[in-house]
């Protein structure tokens, strides 16, 4: 399957539904407390936002128990009280780091604690190769499939695990080879990122467009206009989009952009939970753009 470049498309939706991907100050790379993001949500005219502050499981990674369950729902739903009758809905959400030596750690803490939406990503986790100072040499000397493995087979895990209802950043790896390997390479290998699409397809997950990315040295949205394609081409109907903020300008950072992606790419409506069933919101084309 070739890899097609799409532009995105000019004709978004009017105003942006949501963004799905917002760290706080609950977060340990995050300052940003909540009222901030509810405050600048209101005033660019997002209807609704879904909190989703980091939890790991890996007790040497930063986010392991770092603010307790209760701490974060409290906070989120009393926003959610507070800004309601600005016409603001805030979704209590959770960005999960996956890995399948503790999905049973994640499967176990789901089960005792309720999200509006979750994300399932993947991140370098401790020993993986990605965080190996030498990564540079083993990139050179690896051909491209094996580099990509480690990162698309956790992936395929967190997918198939069934615990998500959204895959996030699902080329991210692309940031941990950066400048070793270049976007046009992985461009040209788009049977590379055959089987992580295909595996969120047959979950059921949505594929979350992230549009971090473009704030980020790589210059393009997790994943890239080109792999949405092939989402779409494989079967997927379901998407998210965030901007995955850390930090009060990154707000809704070119959100606008990810959502063109998901329309130039045929993918008519986000897929999105808000406690209980998923939902579906609608994306208009002919509009002016956000």
């Amino acid at each position: 399957m070739s890899a097609a470049t799409a532009e995105p498309s000019t004709l978004l939706p009017s105003p942006l539904p949501v963004d799905s991907h917002l760290h706080t100050d609950l977060s340990p790379d995050s300052d940003v407390p909540i009222d901030v993001y509810c405050a600048l949500a209101v005033e660019r005219g997002i209807p609704e936002i879904a909190i989703t502050d980091q939890v790991d499981f890996d007790p040497r990674d930063p986010a392991y128990d770092y603010v307790d369950f209760a701490t974060r729902e409290r906070t989120v739903r009393e926003a959610a009280e507070r800004w309601a009758p600005h016409g603001l809905a805030v979704r209590f959400g959770a960005e999960l780091t996956y890995n399948r030596r503790w999905e049973a750690d994640v499967r176990d803490h789901l089960r005792t604690h309720r999200y509006d939406y979750t994300i399932g990503s993947v991140h370098d986790w401790p020993e993986s190769p990605y965080r190996n100072p030498d990564r540079g040499r083993w990139i050179a000397e690896t051909p491209l499939d094996e580099v990509l493995a480690p990162y698309f087979d956790e992936v395929v895990g967190a997918a198939r695990s069934g615990l998500f209802d959204t895959i996030g950043h699902v080329d991210v790896v692309k940031r941990y080879l950066h400048p070793h390997v270049a976007a046009t390479a992985l461009a040209g290998a788009p049977e590379l990122f055959e089987a992580a699409l295909r595996s969120v397809v047959e979950s059921g997950a949505a594929l979350e467009i992230n549009t971090s990315g473009l704030r980020q040295d790589v210059g393009e949205t997790y994943p890239a206009a080109w792999v949405v394609g092939i989402y779409r081409e494989l079967g997927g109907r379901r998407v998210t989009v965030g901007s995955d903020a850390h930090r009060r300008k990154q707000f809704a950072f070119r959100l606008g952009e990810g959502y063109a992606i998901a329309v130039q790419a045929r993918l008519d409506e986000v897929s999105f939970r808000r406690g209980g069933g998923r939902v579906t919101i609608p994306l208009g084309r002919a509009v002016a753009a956000g």
